[in-house]
């Protein structure tokens, strides 16, 4: 019988380092070219930011490598392979428990020069001193080098310097209807905040992840918010009072 998890399966990896040039701000496929982005929770013990991830990974059967420190741990807790599948997630994920910061890093930076993974994904509390802007510079260049899509996910940092090409910050809100049980909670929903980034505008969007979306890419969707307060906040209310 085949597993019901992805995770803790025997992956063979190839052993080629994939090494491409990247294209220049304004020349063809730029703006798809694999970069480091970073994702900070906007409060304390948010699943927030490992649902926006997880929705935003590639669409590929090749594996996701994950590696957290032990305070990302604690804080965020560890992901449930069952549970990936209701968020479209097909890509077996191999998963990397280490103590400090600098093995977080240590690891990413390696992994990411392996054509055999689909993208490398790092969990770091706080604002440790091993994570600074040279640091987060080494890992752009090398995702930018090697095509292997980089995302740090920063809990409890609130946007110290980084050369991430992207930055998101993300925070939960009151999900949608659930269509079978109005007292039962319904698809998870996101803010996304994009405050900096290289080759886009910033905004704010709600996000959301569809797992049936008829193109795996598409499971990640964003919809522009329109940024008024009252009625942001009576959707809020309204989704709480029917169950959502």
């Amino acid at each position: 019988m085949p597993p019901d998890s992805p995770l803790g399966q025997v992956i063979a990896l190839s052993d080629k380092h994939l090494v491409q040039p990247v294209a220049s701000p304004g020349q063809p496929g730029a703006a798809d070219a694999p970069v480091l982005r970073d994702v900070l929770a906007g409060g304390p013990f948010d699943a927030a930011v490992t649902g926006f991830v997880l929705a935003a990974l590639p669409d590929s059967a090749e594996p996701v490598l994950w590696v957290s420190d032990r305070m990302s741990r604690r804080e965020n807790g560890q992901l449930y392979g069952p549970a990936l599948r209701g968020l479209g997630v097909r890509a077996p994920i191999l998963r990397v428990d280490v103590s400090h910061p600098r093995d977080v890093l240590w690891t990413m930076e390696e992994a990411a020069g392996c054509a055999g993974l689909s993208a490398v994904v790092g969990e770091i509390h706080g604002a440790p001193e091993v994570l600074s802007f040279t640091a987060t510079k080494r890992l752009a260049l090398r995702a930018e080098a090697s095509g292997v899509p980089i995302w740090l996910i920063r809990s409890g940092d609130h946007g110290a310097l980084s050369a991430a090409r992207e930055r998101w910050r993300l925070r939960s809100l009151p999900s949608a209807r659930n269509p079978w049980n109005r007292h039962a909670p319904g698809t998870p929903l996101w803010e996304a905040e994009l405050f900096r980034a290289r080759g886009r505008a910033p905004g704010v969007w709600e996000a959301s992840c569809d797992a049936r979306a008829a193109r795996g890419k598409d499971r990640l969707r964003l919809v522009s918010r329109s940024g008024d307060g009252p009625l942001a906040q009576d959707r809020g209310a309204a989704a709480y009072s029917a169950g959502g």
